[in-house]
């Protein structure tokens, strides 16, 4: 009965997990969302309107507005100066920004006086800046929830405009019909990109889809080189097709198998990362810092590895399942690649916290998109980084030590029980 059952019960349950995390994932980011970082920058300086004159700030009345209207649960909205916020933009920190023009209220006097006298009139203006480097789901997120906020920023200014114009105009004067379409929605919302990202980029994707390269070759290569060396060991047989070969068990320790299988593991990522930037390069995908690139792929890759073979040496077959589990199963929706983390379920940002494919991601973003800097993830990234490195190879090295202290070798030949099934 085991044979089927447990099997059975391991896969709903691995199937369960995937199927909470990849669809609990994208079902609904527009719930999930939270502290969605959006910059208001306020430029306007304001001018006299209406009769009799009367000092007025409109861009400091929509930043009140807007700060008091826009659910802080949701949206990170921090008003900012547009020296600031661009440095922000520029470092990833945020996903867009709304900045109102600095002739903001004397456009929307202007405006009202050219509906009743001739002459040429410009909208005034708000400029909704997305960041397309930080991913095309969150430059989305930041136009829809732009468009919901001026619309209704719109239509306020607009009811006021009209009343004012309507005012000074008197009872005994229509307004012509454009004109009051005109002062119905009279702020033009320009739409634009920061730092937009050359072709070749993958719509922001590129460095999602690099970084997944990167964690697959670890995970992987773990599993290949510890099923390759045991085999050329002698601790497991090599099957092609129905031949088995295996040779007798080479007399080496549990600790120097590792050692030698971090050793392989080490010189196969550095020629990985090399074919990998090759292959980017062919396709011709924008590399700006290749050096970088290739220094920190190796990097993530012995430290993906590493873990993973100590995983596989201090737990065996199961260490398969864990680094299923811990590499994939949890990386992929916790590394924000493709959806913010700030429109997931809120674990998720607690997984991203230590998931390997986040550190990875945003420190191949910041070397892909925003010129090795630092302070956009790559130190964070390669610290974060770091740190598994050294908890795989302590992982490795004490679990080793004590199954080869207590006795645990592998070069004993088993006792083998034959029986009819």
């Amino acid at each position: 009965m085991r044979i089927w059952l447990f099997p059975t019960m391991v896969l709903t349950l691995l199937s369960a997990l995937m199927a909470t995390m990849y669809l609990g994932y994208v079902v609904d980011p527009e719930k999930n969302l939270h502290d969605f970082p959006i910059a208001l920058v306020d430029q306007d300086v304001g001018d006299t309107l209406g009769s009799p004159p009367q000092w007025r700030d409109i861009g400091g009345e929509i930043t009140a507005a807007l700060r008091e209207g826009v659910p802080a649960d949701k949206i990170d909205l921090r008003v900012l100066g547009i020296a600031e916020a661009e440095r922000q933009l520029r470092g990833g920190e945020l996903y867009g920004a709304i900045i109102i023009s600095g002739d903001f209220t004397k456009r929307l006097g202007n405006l009202g006086m050219g509906s009743v006298l001739p002459g040429e009139m410009e909208r005034p203006t708000i400029t909704v800046r997305t960041n397309p480097r930080t991913g095309a789901f969150a430059s989305a997120i930041v136009t829809r929830f732009s468009d919901r906020a001026l619309t209704e920023v719109n239509a306020r200014i607009g009811e006021q405009l009209l009343a004012t114009v309507r005012t000074a105009l008197g009872p005994d004067h229509a307004l012509p019909g454009a004109a009051e379409v005109t002062l119905r929605n009279p702020v033009e919302v320009i739409v634009t990109e920061f730092h937009p990202l050359p072709d070749g980029s993958g719509a922001g994707l590129s460095a999602f889809f690099y970084a997944l390269v990167l964690l697959l070759a670890g995970t992987v290569g773990a599993m290949i080189v510890h099923t390759m060396v045991d085999g050329a060991l002698g601790f497991v047989p090599t099957e092609y097709g129905p031949w088995s070969p295996h040779v007798p068990p080479a007399r080496i320790s549990r600790f120097r198998t590792l050692l030698l299988k971090w050793g392989v593991l080490i010189v196969a990522a550095h020629c990985v990362a090399a074919a990998l930037l090759v292959i980017a390069y062919a396709l011709e995908m924008p590399v700006a810092q290749p050096l970088p690139l290739f220094l920190y792929s190796a990097f993530a890759m012995i430290a993906v590895g590493v873990t993973g073979l100590s995983v596989l040496a201090a737990l065996g077959s199961a260490g398969l399942l864990v680094n299923l589990i811990v590499f994939v199963i949890l990386g992929l929706p916790s590394s924000a690649g493709s959806i913010p983390i700030e429109a997931t379920p809120r674990y998720f940002g607690v997984l991203a916290a230590f998931e390997p494919l986040h550190q990875v991601y945003t420190a191949v973003r910041a070397i892909l998109y925003f010129d090795a800097n630092l302070g956009s993830g790559l130190a964070s990234g390669f610290w974060m980084t770091l740190l598994g490195l050294a908890v795989g190879l302590a992982l490795g090295a004490v679990s080793t030590s004590i199954y080869d202290r207590v006795g645990l070798t592998r070069n004993r030949p088993a006792t083998r029980q034959h029986r009819d099934l």
